[in-house]
């Protein structure tokens, strides 16, 4: 699973991608920079990596990975084709879910491309352009379900009432995300691939004398943020570009200066990580204490399939304690003398922070 970030142009997307995935150089400063969307690999910070190491010695640690795509800036009229938005459009529809960026700072060397700063604007903006290339899409598709429906298919029976009304309520301005369809409703319009449909966390884009984002702009963010059930993350662009081309010791320091314990990055990148509906669980060892990714809701055969396909077909069953046993009992053989190692069957729906040992056949 992957997650895009979206914006208006020069509001900061590419420098906060590149600082997310250590990429290099930052995006030129004008619309369009990034014409092909750039795809980068960020690990997801996980404390818990370290505390399982305390208590089971290991070579070296591997934490969970998300892919990220920067995708170019959209501009008024992208449904339209302005700016090439059709093939940005595109972009966004792949992704599994969206982070917008927006612009939460007034002055600065980089002009806004509306002329001035109003995050709630820019927010309107994109999802103007999103709900217009959705309505297109579904008032495409609702002929031929149409049809379908008055053939009897059933599948397109139930789709046609969903679709009549996501057209409605995107003709008033509301993203598909906002009208509260059912999961059975949302697994039916899924092939459609509509945008707005997609869970959004809205990134901050602060100025350096703000990094906890205490200012009226954010705020404005994070009362639309409350009202769509959503979340802000603020960040510093500027800054955490800078802390991530820094060596660890100075970088230590750098935070310090700003009252910060660690980077926004991270915080952003594990915000991102919970977005998708992700969690995690470690397999535990001398050669590597492993952070594997799997879905909210994924049985034990499944987590072990992530390792390798054939430990899936091949479960028997799964040996689980959780980093809180660990943490209490130090040691597996103390957690087994407790009764806190399970043996967990096919049923077994995996927990965040479960540490496991597959048993299965090849």
């Amino acid at each position: 699973m992957e997650v895009g970030i979206v914006g208006l142009p020069n509001v900061g997307k590419s420098t906060i991608f590149n600082a997310l995935t250590n990429a290099g150089a930052l995006a030129a400063n004008y619309p369009f920079a990034t014409i092909e969307p750039n795809v980068g690999v960020v690990a997801v910070p996980d404390d818990r990596l370290g505390q399982i190491r305390t208590h089971i010695p290991t070579e070296k640690l591997i934490p969970a990975l998300l892919r990220i795509v920067d995708i170019a800036g959209i501009v008024r009229g992208a449904s339209k084709g302005e700016g090439l938005g059709n093939k940005f459009l595109s972009h966004i529809r792949e992704v599994d879910a969206v982070l917008h960026v927006v612009r939460c700072f007034e002055g600065g060397d980089i002009t806004h491309v509306e002329g001035s700063v109003d995050p709630i604007r820019d927010i309107e903006t994109v999802d103007t352009e999103l709900i217009f290339a959705d309505l297109e899409t579904v008032e495409k598709s609702v002929d031929k379900q149409r049809k379908l429906a008055r053939a009897g298919d059933k599948e397109a029976l139930a789709t046609v009432p969903i679709i009549d009304a996501i057209i409605a309520n995107l003709g008033k301005g509301i993203p598909v995300r906002g009208m509260g369809l059912k999961a059975e409703e949302i697994k039916l319009i899924k092939p459609l691939g509509l945008m707005t449909s997609k869970k959004v966390l809205y990134v901050a884009n602060v100025d350096e004398s703000d990094p906890h984002g205490t200012g009226p702009l954010v705020q404005r963010v994070r009362e639309r943020a409350q009202a769509e059930q959503g979340a802000v993350v603020p960040v510093c662009g500027k800054l955490e570009a800078e802390l991530a081309e820094l060596p660890e010791e100075d970088r230590a320091a750098m935070l310090g200066d700003y009252g910060m314990t660690e980077p926004a990055l991270s915080t952003l990148a594990r915000e991102a990580y919970k977005l998708l509906g992700l969690q995690s669980y470690f397999t535990a060892g001398p050669k590597e204490i492993r952070a594997w990714t799997i879905p909210v809701g994924a049985t034990g055969p499944q987590a072990a399939g992530v390792i390798h396909t054939d430990f899936e077909k091949g479960f028997i069953r799964a040996e689980i304690y959780n980093i809180r046993d660990l943490m209490e009992h130090k040691t597996e053989a103390a957690i087994k003398a407790a009764g806190k190692m399970r043996a967990e069957g096919k049923t077994y729906v995996m927990q965040d922070g479960d540490i496991a040992h597959f048993l299965f056949n090849t």
